[in-house]
């Protein structure tokens, strides 16, 4: 069952990415979690998609955010525990550097990256509020790669785990939805002011459209139809092209031609 709009919570992937288009509450959470400054953000894109090549698994990264000195950050919102985010994390940071590393450039070109999940159940099973993995030598563990990654892991369920009173609240609001600091209190008015919006709920009732028949059918030709049919209905309603080929996956002449 899809959730009705006005159900939408801060951890619905929706709600996530709408909230998270705000730089300023995008920069605050990123150093937070990070405990350092990430400098002015360039850019932020929700629901980025990365298709390396025809037969490849795609990805498709919840926020993706760029710093003017060049840094991206990954941030997911992770709800279910499927038992797979070390290798998911280890197949977006591969897609992350494929697709914005040039052909001819430099490996020494790639920008620094970190990939950032936020869930709400323990994924490595050892009640740490969060955990923060870098590539060290085995032989001597005082000699970092330095290959410039940085994947960070946060467990909402051990919000009580951490002597960081901002973290700690935040994490809290992530698994019971109570706001009691600035920040949460900040997301929540967010939240009600994106409920507010009718553009929002009309992108929300074409997305889950368009998810739910993706589901029904599954990959294949009839999903292709299903996209073409919802970018459609979505450029009737005059809606930008960079919402339908987020939403849709078509690419900007596909839709053109529609």
């Amino acid at each position: 069952m899809v959730k009705r709009f006005e159900d939408l919570t801060f951890t619905d992937d929706f709600m996530f990415c709408k909230v998270m288009q705000n730089p300023k509450l995008c920069k605050k959470l990123i150093e937070m979690i990070l405990y350092d400054t990430i400098g002015n953000i360039a850019y932020v894109s929700v629901q980025h998609n990365i298709n390396t090549y025809e037969q490849a698994k795609s990805v498709r990264f919840d926020v993706l955010v760029q710093a003017e000195n060049g840094k991206f950050y990954d941030v997911e919102m992770q709800v279910s525990n499927e038992r797979n985010i070390p290798k998911r994390m280890r197949f977006y940071q591969a897609a992350l550097d494929i697709s914005f590393l040039d052909k001819g450039n430099s490996y020494n070109a790639l920008n620094d990256s970190f990939i950032i999940f936020i869930c709400t159940f323990d994924a490595m099973g050892k009640h740490k509020p969060v955990y923060t993995f870098e590539n060290l030598c085995i032989e001597d563990k005082n000699t970092p790669l330095q290959d410039g990654t940085k994947k960070i892991i946060i467990n909402a369920e051990a919000f009580g785990g951490t002597q960081d009173e901002e973290l700690k609240d935040f994490l809290e609001y992530i698994k019971t939805g109570k706001a009691k600091s600035e920040f949460t209190r900040r997301i929540e008015e967010m939240i009600q002011t994106i409920k507010n919006n009718e553009q929002a709920r009309q992108e929300y009732r074409l997305m889950s459209t368009f998810e739910m028949d993706a589901r029904d059918k599954g990959f294949s030709e009839g999903t292709y139809n299903t996209k073409r049919e919802t970018a459609r209905l979505m450029k009737m309603e005059k809606l930008d092209i960079s919402l339908i080929k987020k939403i849709t996956g078509l690419s900007e002449s596909e839709i053109e031609k529609l």
